[in-house]
């Protein structure tokens, strides 16, 4: 995932909590409480036409029920967070926005979101939600936005090569995926396992003996639990030759890779299964959930939720938008065709993906994700860890010499920040 730089902390604090102080007594009002029209607006990133369909669809059912309400949709389509965070500093933020849970601590910390739990009431059902993607977007005791969709991770497998070479059934453990990676390997023209070798991808992995990522605030990865967890991805690289990254087999990610045939297995999200269903519709293949590591179920997830503008001058509007789109009704609207998944249990299983062939696998792992968040340092983090790991991964220095220059470099740009 890319990684952004935030604005000062400092900065967007006293310009926002100054712009808060100036506009509030006007702004805590909402004339939709007279009955008045109102116009709210909504920023998010762009999805492929069926993912904008359906977000229509759920838009135009909540003005339906909410004739006061009208709802402004606004697209960014590149650079989200950083327009955002510029329009945030400017007065000019939607009411309500998608925010990632990778920046949410950032973000809060800013103190430009609306604390959400006077709003909530028990009809909301908070209890419903995954609990992983809930907790990302909550800081103390506080609710700063609620998740609206999700994804885990789940191992893919090709059926037919499973097949051909006498495996019955998926790996279960880290340790039968590295002995079935050999019979599926066949030599450079096809890889047992294909990996992207990235933290967003491996923080659970890395993690998996007890060490720590990130510690405190500060890049921690550099521990001997953190290394030794780790080095069997570079060792099935370097020795086994039976695990590759996309960019050595000509693809540019994993699902591509296990489309064209050239990975056995991947581990990835829901968002490959619409792209396979169009991209490589005679493809069989079966999802399960991620092999354990040391006895222990483990999966990574990615979670966007609705956040509210401190600054809004509706906030009423704002929170009956954010309700409806991550409420029962809405949701069921927005993830009814399978692209993202609900964050509400009780959805999840209305729609049936806690019993789909290939959903039902994400669906599992929700309860026990890592969610792909941490400290406001996570970004400079992240840049470090990937920097140096790939180092280690193509065999050019000792995975221990790689992570520790990397945590050094990353500690250093954080005591800077």
């Amino acid at each position: 995932m890319k990684a952004k730089k935030w604005v000062s902390t400092l900065s967007i604090t006293a310009i926002v909590f100054s712009s808060v102080l100036v506009g509030c007594s006007s702004n805590d009002k909402n004339s939709s409480d007279d009955g008045e029209k109102v116009e709210i607006t909504l920023s998010g990133w762009g999805g492929n036409p069926s993912e904008k369909k359906l977000l229509q669809q759920t838009l135009d059912d909540f003005e339906e029920k909410h004739p006061n309400i009208d709802v402004k949709l606004d697209i960014i389509s590149d650079q989200y967070m950083d327009v955002m965070k510029t329009r945030l500093i400017g007065g000019e933020a939607a009411d309500v926005f998608y925010l990632d849970a990778f920046e949410a601590p950032g973000l809060i910390k800013t103190g430009v979101l609306e604390p959400l739990n006077e709003y909530v009431t028990d009809e909301f059902d908070i209890e419903d939600f995954e609990k992983p993607m809930l907790e990302a977007f909550k800081k103390d005791e506080t609710y700063y936005g609620f998740p609206k969709d999700y994804s885990t991770l789940a191992l893919f497998y090709n059926k037919k090569m499973f097949e051909e070479a006498g495996i019955s059934e998926p790996p279960k453990t880290w340790e039968e995926l590295r002995q079935v990676s050999k019979q599926l390997t066949d030599g450079t023209d096809r890889f047992g396992f294909g990996v992207a070798p990235e933290l967003a991808r491996l923080q659970y992995i890395a993690e998996s003996d007890g060490g720590d990522v990130v510690k405190e605030g500060k890049a921690n990865f550099a521990t001997e639990p953190v290394i030794d967890a780790l080095q069997p991805i570079v060792d099935q690289h370097l020795e086994d030759k039976t695990l590759a990254e996309p960019s050595e087999v000509g693809a540019s990610w994993g699902g591509e890779m296990f489309g064209q045939g050239k990975a056995a297995m991947v581990i990835e999200g829901n968002w490959a299964i619409p792209y396979l269903e169009d991209t490589f519709p005679e493809l069989e293949y079966g999802t399960a959930e991620v092999p354990q590591i040391n006895g222990k179920q483990s999966t990574m997830a990615y979670t966007v939720a609705y956040v509210m503008n401190k600054q809004s001058e509706h906030k009423e509007a704002a929170w009956e938008l954010i309700s409806y789109l991550t409420g029962k009704e809405g949701m069921e609207t927005w993830t009814s065709k399978g692209f993202a998944l609900p964050t509400r249990k009780s959805v999840a299983e209305k729609l049936g993906y806690d019993e789909d062939p290939l959903r039902s696998a994400l669906v599992a792992g929700a309860p026990y994700a890592t969610v792909w968040q941490d400290s406001p340092n996570l970004p400079i983090i992240t840049n470090n860890f990937n920097n140096q790991f790939i180092s280690a991964y193509l065999g050019e220095r000792p995975l221990d010499e790689a992570l520790k220059d990397a945590q050094k470099q990353a500690n250093k740009e954080i005591k800077k920040n």
